[in-house]
């Protein structure tokens, strides 16, 4: 089974833990406590894997991630050996089936989540409370109530999130020197969206809109007549709490705006079967005009790559396009991004050097290594100002990403730190501030999950994905194969076969105010 889990290695994170040892809380005061743990002999080893959802990039192509570079800096700066492992997200149900967990597991998912397969409940890994307290005491206080809130179970927590002080965190991007070409000005509509990808095609641009199967990444339109099909975009609808694919006159608008798409070509003919890495391959290679991403590192990684292929190339992030109601953008993020869990099995001195590590993750000391890297090699400090070596290409861009996202236990909304040190950086934190900040998409959600979820999987909705019977049926409505007008029968199948209960469950929920999060951008 270790072989089959290596073999899933692919490309978002990897790293560490620390010893209980002298960084402590990076505090002199904390250092001579040791938290109440003796300091181990040697180093403190122990294995983590760290999730991932794409196929390619820096991660994957190391042959051995526990000798890479960034990793055993860290091992020597924080007095640990690491053994790490990346594990594609659609294969955690494999790692759970062999038995083969490590000491620290890192997930995209809550601790009650799907991607979890009921391992919390089950009692594999342990609950974290007096653990934080005694040992993270800073890290317990960091982190927001809201993303402790959504990795508790049964009143206990059970995970270290990496967490979001600001939910929107999707945006559109787009060609500008490709819209300059055009003659148009900035889209602001659905309408004007539209025209301005009809003139992408005229250009030639092979994927005017870049789509992706799932409607992943590809739901700029959804969010435009605020239909998004997912698990934290539930909306009161008379007397009860529904999906908000139930709003049959948006949806049919926004599977027309799709189908107009794919008729006239802006759309790849494909989409229903586009990777993930294809996606990216495409948008890298230069072949899209348009295109949505997650905004944080996004902006310099695209800028960086496409200008490698064409320097004449120009990307921004813009307002997503507004739909007749006014509303526009993508989903708000649940406060917790991805969370660590804590292997029942490890012992309590091993336990304490873990939890250290991570209360060492909020020290400056260990945000200008992930930020920055390592001064004299990637920043001097110069007359107290901090001048960072920013990438200059696709690889050391690769490199700069792995770096920070070794980081547990932080705000991921955005690096600070690293992005005030270039152009790139203070546009992306400009997008932020003047562009996500005021759009994002309301919704209601429940943690942990409605339980109605785990008995019909095809009606089960992931955080950025719709159920499988929804995705299946807007699929076929594009291609030309159902009519969109027969929308509200796709309800009614919904209804039959489980969603009524969902509905019940959630409607329940909602009053009892058990479990509910309202999602917002306040």
């Amino acid at each position: 089974m270790k072989k089959t889990v290596s073999l899933v290695m692919a490309s978002v994170l990897a790293v560490g833990s620390i010893a209980g040892c002298s960084s402590g809380s990076g505090s002199k005061e904390a250092e001579g406590s040791g938290g109440g743990a003796a300091a181990p002999a040697g180093p403190l080893k122990f294995s983590i894997s760290f999730p991932t959802t794409t196929g390619d990039g820096y991660g994957q192509k190391q042959p051995d991630l526990s000798k890479e570079k960034w990793v055993q800096r860290l091992d020597k700066l924080t007095n640990t050996e690491l053994d790490v492992r990346l594990i594609q997200r659609e294969k955690m149900s494999v790692l759970f089936a062999g038995n083969d967990i490590p000491d620290v597991l890192g997930s995209l998912d809550l601790p009650t989540g799907k991607d979890m397969a009921g391992s919390v409940e089950a009692g594999v890994f342990q609950p974290l409370d007096d653990l934080l307290k005694q040992y993270a005491p800073t890290l317990l206080k960091k982190v927001p109530k809201a993303a402790w809130d959504s990795v508790t179970y049964n009143g206990k927590i059970y995970g270290i999130p990496d967490y979001l002080t600001n939910p929107s965190r999707r945006g559109t991007y787009i060609r500008t020197d490709l819209l300059e070409k055009t003659g148009l000005p900035v889209p602001k509509t659905v309408d004007e969206y539209l025209n301005v990808l009809r003139a992408f095609k005229k250009l030639g641009v092979e994927n005017p809109y870049q789509m992706r199967e799932n409607f992943k990444y590809a739901d700029t339109f959804l969010g435009a007549f605020d239909v998004l099909p997912y698990k934290d975009q539930f909306e009161v609808q008379g007397d009860q709490v529904v999906p908000k694919f139930f709003d049959v006159e948006n949806m049919q608008k926004a599977l027309q705006t799709y189908k107009t798409m794919y008729d006239e070509g802006l759309i790849p003919k494909d989409f229903a079967t586009i990777s993930s890495t294809d996606y990216s391959k495409n948008i890298n290679a230069g072949k899209s005009g348009m295109w949505s991403a997650n905004v944080g590192g996004g902006l310099a990684n695209f800028r960086t790559n496409i200008m490698a292929v064409d320097p004449s190339a120009k990307v921004d992030v813009i307002a997503s396009p507004k739909g007749p109601e006014g509303k526009g953008g993508y989903f708000l993020y649940s406060p917790m991004v991805r969370t660590f869990y804590l292997n029942k099995n490890v012992d309590k001195d091993k336990a304490a050097g873990i939890m250290k590590y991570f209360e060492w993750m909020t020290t400056d000391e260990a945000a200008k290594f992930f930020s920055l890297g390592v001064e004299g090699e990637n920043y001097t400090v110069e007359n107290g100002q901090i001048k960072y070596k920013a990438p200059t290409n696709k690889d050391e861009t690769a490199e700069e990403g792995w770096r920070t996202t070794l980081w547990v236990g932080q705000d991921s909304t955005y690096n600070k730190l690293q992005l005030e040190q270039s152009k790139d950086g203070k546009d992306t934190l400009t997008a932020f501030d003047t562009i996500l900040s005021k759009e994002g998409l309301p919704g209601i959600g429940f943690y942990p999950d409605l339980k109605a979820f785990s008995k019909y999987p095809d009606l089960t909705p992931l955080g950025d994905t719709g159920p499988k019977l929804i995705i299946d049926h807007m699929v076929k409505m594009i291609y030309g194969k159902e009519p969109i007008s027969d929308w509200p029968k796709v309800i009614e199948e919904y209804k039959s076969k489980g969603g009524n209960e969902i509905i019940k469950e959630a409607t329940e929920r909602y009053n009892k105010k058990d479990g509910v999060s309202l999602f917002n951008n306040q």
